[in-house]
């Protein structure tokens, strides 16, 4: 488990940068629903009607803001499990073999 978080890891190969890529979409695109479901929810607040919805809004924004590092933690996993290149490779290591 040594290779999570390593920021190397990002650049290693086409494949790590593809899968940075796309992992940060998913993380950018749960913040933003997080953000969009407190805001509605505290406008939400302002109205005795629509206070119900606005707690359940709440709710989910807090889920989605636990989902994020949730989404970070997959891409630092999915990371280290890709195969690293041979020239990212220290001098002397074995191949990579994968489990």
């Amino acid at each position: 488990m040594s290779k999570l978080f390593d920021h190397g890891l990002r650049t290693a190969s086409q494949a790590h940068v593809e899968t940075v890529r796309k992992y940060e979409l998913y993380r950018t695109v749960v913040e933003f629903l997080a953000a969009l479901t407190f805001l509605v929810g505290s406008i939400f607040f302002f109205y005795d009607g629509l206070m119900y919805a606005g707690t359940w809004l709440f709710v989910i924004g807090s889920v989605l803001f636990a989902v994020r590092p949730t989404v970070r933690l997959m891409l630092e996993l999915r990371l280290a499990n890709l195969p690293i290149p041979s020239e990212f490779r220290p001098y002397g290591a074995p191949p990579f073999v994968k489990d």
